[in-house]
């Protein structure tokens, strides 16, 4: 581990917080990196290179920093250890007598500093490398041999069963998003996170068999969030192994949101179970098989027809229990009666044959 800058002023800043005498940091070669006298900057620090060279504390009065024609100042010189390797030194100007009693305490603030950053380094590290094996995981691009290895080293059960869950921000910023990984990742949620761009984050859940999904999903975003802030699509809960059920999940989950955000814009939540069939023939509808399904109903796409097609998708929305989808249209069953015979008469297709009925869906 090198010192660089940040950490250097972070070592001057506390301190010189604790004592009230002028600290300075050197790095590796004895260059002055940080110091409570900025003027002292990028200067070679004679007392830090011999403490580095000896591996001790090196004090330094008036008349040896005459002697080193004050490539050094009056003070006490520590060397600064991590891992058992001098990395840098502390310094502490002053007459050395006067300061010496804050060497110590000064060289273990520094210490603590330098262990504090490699771990949040290490913990960063790990993070950044978790969360691209949950990425691999997604797209599936990851042997059982090499999903083993990583779970083993991320300390992911394998043998848990996982459901994917996105979740959109529609006015994300880097505040917002960072507010929502924070509150996402405490360890009583039980569950993995990872960042899918700027604006959506992917949750895999953990299904527990003592708590409902629905009930799980109740926190899954912090208290102050309205529903104007997000949109949630839940995936699809599969029971196969997790190298298939993940990338699978997530697909559907995808596909869940498209349909929602598209089809459904007032509604916040998404599940793939409720959009099931709708999801599943999305891509559909894009082949050449699905265009020659849809030139039937092309007709109803007309903006003259837009009554039609509504009353269409609230009939079917109802299960088409005629007197229900009524009820959701305020209008008279033999209005909706009138209606469907006007979409027969348009489609050429019939509400009374298995294929028609599977066309107009």
């Amino acid at each position: 581990m090198k010192l660089d800058t940040t950490i250097a002023q972070k070592i001057v800043k506390r301190a010189m917080q604790i004592i009230h005498y002028s600290v300075n940091v050197m790095n590796d070669d004895g260059v002055i990196i940080a110091s409570g006298n900025p003027e002292r900057l990028s200067q070679r620090h004679t007392g830090a290179v011999l403490a580095l060279r000896e591996n001790r504390m090196v004090e330094v009065d008036l008349h040896l920093a005459q002697k080193w024609n004050f490539e050094a100042q009056p003070g006490i010189n520590l060397p600064i250890h991590y891992l058992g390797k001098a990395i840098g030194v502390v310094g502490i100007s002053g007459e050395p007598m006067q300061v010496k009693q804050y060497a110590e305490l000064v060289k273990m603030t520094a210490e603590l500093i330098v262990e504090q950053h490699a771990l949040l380094e290490q913990e960063r590290w790990r993070h950044r490398y978790k969360e691209e094996f949950i990425l691999q995981l997604l797209h599936g691009n990851l042997s059982w041999q090499e999903i083993e290895q990583q779970a083993k080293f991320f300390a992911f059960d394998l043998t848990q069963s996982r459901v994917v869950i996105l979740i959109k921000l529609l006015h994300s910023n880097p505040d917002s998003l960072q507010h929502l990984i924070n509150y996402l990742e405490q360890p009583e949620f039980a569950q993995d996170v990872a960042i899918l761009s700027l604006d959506q984050v992917v949750v895999l859940k953990t299904l527990s068999i003592s708590t409902a999904l629905s009930q799980q999903i109740k926190t899954l975003l912090p208290v102050d969030y309205t529903k104007q802030d997000y949109k949630i699509a839940v995936g699809a809960s599969l029971n196969m192994p997790l190298s298939e059920q993940l990338p699978l999940s997530f697909q559907s989950a995808q596909s869940t949101l498209a349909y929602g955000m598209k089809h459904h814009p007032r509604k916040n939540l998404y599940r793939f179970e409720e959009y099931r069939l709708p999801v599943l023939l999305t891509d559909l509808s894009s082949s050449w098989q699905g265009k020659e399904l849809l030139k039937p109903v092309a007709p109803l796409f007309a903006e003259e027809n837009a009554m039609l097609y509504k009353t269409l998708q609230q009939y079917f929305w109802a299960n088409c229990e005629l007197h229900l989808a009524a009820e959701k249209l305020f209008i008279h069953p033999n209005t909706l009666r009138y209606r469907l015979s006007k979409i027969e008469q348009i489609t050429d297709l019939s509400f009374n044959k298995i294929d028609d009925v599977l066309t107009f869906i």
